[in-house]
């Protein structure tokens, strides 16, 4: 479908439109505190958390409708975590049959080891245009290099088509969640803004603008229509790459992503290695599971898929004439060289973790400091920003290990098991990979209490004798009335919040052989004496 069967004018040898006013300067944040930091200063705020439980509470409790209507969504489930699981085994292969397609449709396919290579690459191909403004879609994966800022620095101006990205761009703000980057924000916030920030922007906000959801889509598609038509260049990210054709794939829900990869003449797709999958038939699985995962539909209003450019350049063309992949690495094979780490690369970024995740819903998206929050971000971003930083090296913690984002989650991710061993690093240090490269990382600063503490409970669990005297000295000390309510030294913050159990009023072994007859220990359900919880006339 060409602009003349949309009805829309051919190219112009210059718009018709006004150029857009400068952009305002994108803001330099200040760097990120740790998460309970950040967290403690987000729980303060009352709006947030209002905002967080609707949105929350409202997705999850639609995604559990959606998901209810198939009988094999757990054989589905299991279908889309063996088919990551296979590429990622084989990624390599995938990869050079992925470029190998791309090519042979007409496009280009650039490789980018990391932020600056491909922020060089993408800034080298707009400025090769000779535009100097770009329009986006899907901008995740350009969020996470920081592309906008490496644009402007360059004189490229860059507009978020997405509603929420929309409305993130306008506001100097940052996502705080993957499906609903401005979850944080109510309409009242909303219309506000479009009012105050959209003339610096393009086309201000309608006279008289109120803040119902009919008001705000109608002010954002004026606004953003002007773009569209005018844009000549699009960058887009892509929630699937097909490796036998070398299709491109993108799912929404605003029509925006149709605009931006259909109407300007050059498109510049920057996507990250892991969203590969092997053939077109490997692709059903991903239709059913994201949609209803992710915006609870049975299948998304619009998706997109194109393989290579248009046929054709000019007012008859169908879709860009020029099309360029860069495919971005940025960590994702230092994660895939972990043996645990690794399947969080089969993410499809539905953010079903994040709508069932406690500790989201309270300390929302900004206080992980990363594009990617919730537990998905939790165990991704350490992984491929590494835990160097305080606040990389708190995400995680940022957890209750109450296990809900597994059971949501549509391809399996165990992202406890993930939080578990990147903990074990944080506080023991140990190798990982760097850049490639086998290294040794130290232990994090501020667990050498932590590693005192394990070692003690390690040296005691190895001495029955022992632990078995510490337990009957808690019991006589309940019934002296002797009940603490907190720990001392490091355990103090973590009763700061918790409080302990009441102490048994005798330890298991003691019951256990009054009841029993038992003599001697407990030792992995083995009863050494006159019990025996084998099997036979022991208890079970």
């Amino acid at each position: 479908m060409s602009r003349t069967d949309l009805g829309m004018p051919p190219f112009p040898p210059s718009p018709p439109l006004q150029p857009s006013p400068p952009l305002p300067p994108f803001p330099a944040f200040p760097a990120f505190p740790p998460f309970p930091e950040a967290a403690r200063e987000a729980v303060r705020d009352t709006t947030l958390r209002a905002n967080l439980r609707h949105a929350t509470h409202t997705i999850r409790d639609k995604r559990a409708r959606a998901v209810a209507e198939l009988a094999d969504w757990d054989r589905l489930r299991a279908a889309g975590r063996a088919i990551k699981d296979q590429t990622l085994r084989h990624l390599d292969r995938y990869l050079l049959q992925l470029e190998e397609a791309v090519t042979a449709a007409g496009g280009t396919v650039h490789w980018a080891a990391d932020a600056a290579e491909a922020n060089r690459i993408v800034t080298g191909l707009v400025l090769a245009t000779g535009e100097r403004e770009v329009v986006k879609v899907k901008s995740m994966a350009t969020q996470e290099i920081g592309l906008n800022e490496a644009l402007e620095a360059a004189g490229i101006a860059a507009y978020e088509t997405d509603l929420a990205e929309l409305i993130v761009q306008l506001g100097h703000d940052r996502p705080s969640h993957i499906l609903v980057p401005a979850i944080h924000r109510n309409r009242a916030e909303i219309g506000a803004l479009f009012r105050a920030e959209m003339g610096a922007w393009g086309r201000p906000a309608p006279e008289g603008l109120g803040d119902t959801p009919a008001e705000l889509a109608e002010a954002a598609r004026l606004h953003l229509r002007e773009k569209f038509l005018r844009a000549k260049v699009a960058v887009s990210g892509a929630n699937f790459m097909v490796a036998e054709t070398g299709t491109m794939v993108v799912l929404e829900s605003e029509g925006n992503g149709r605009m931006c990869l259909t109407l300007p003449e050059t498109l510049i797709s920057v996507v990250g290695i892991e969203k590969t999958i092997p053939t077109w038939r490997d692709l059903e699985v991903f239709l059913q599971t994201l949609p209803r995962s992710s915006t609870a539909e049975r299948m998304n209003p619009y998706t997109t898929m194109w393989t290579g450019p248009g046929p054709s350049s000019g007012a008859d063309g169908d879709g860009p004439s020029a099309f360029q992949l860069v495919l971005l690495d940025n960590g994702r094979t230092d994660t895939l060289a972990d043996a645990t780490g690794r399947q969080a690369l089969r993410c499809i970024r539905c953010s079903a973790c994040l709508n069932v995740c406690p500790v989201y819903e309270r300390a929302g998206g900004h206080a992980y400091g990363s594009v990617y929050p919730g537990p998905i971000g939790a165990v991704l971003t350490p992984q491929l920003r590494g835990t160097a930083s305080p606040v990389d090296a708190s995400l995680p913690y940022a957890s209750t290990l109450c296990g809900a984002c597994y059971e949501v989650c549509p391809v399996a991710i165990d992202i406890p098991e993930i939080l578990v061993a990147l903990r074990e690093r944080v506080a023991q240090g140990g190798p990982v990979t760097r850049e490639g490269i086998r290294v040794t990382i130290r232990p994090g600063r501020g667990h050498a209490a932590e590693r005192a503490a394990m070692r003690a409970a390690r040296r005691l669990l190895d001495h029955p004798g022992a632990l078995r005297a510490g337990e009957r000295l808690l019991a006589r000390a309940r019934r002296l009335g002797v009940r603490p309510r907190r720990l001392p030294g490091p355990g103090r913050a973590w009763t700061d919040t918790r409080d302990l159990p009441e102490p048994p009023a005798e330890p298991f072994r003691d019951w256990w052989a009054r009841e029993r007859g038992a003599v001697g220990d407990v030792r992995g359900g083995d009863v050494r004496g006159g019990g025996d919880v084998r099997g036979g006339g022991g208890a079970r």
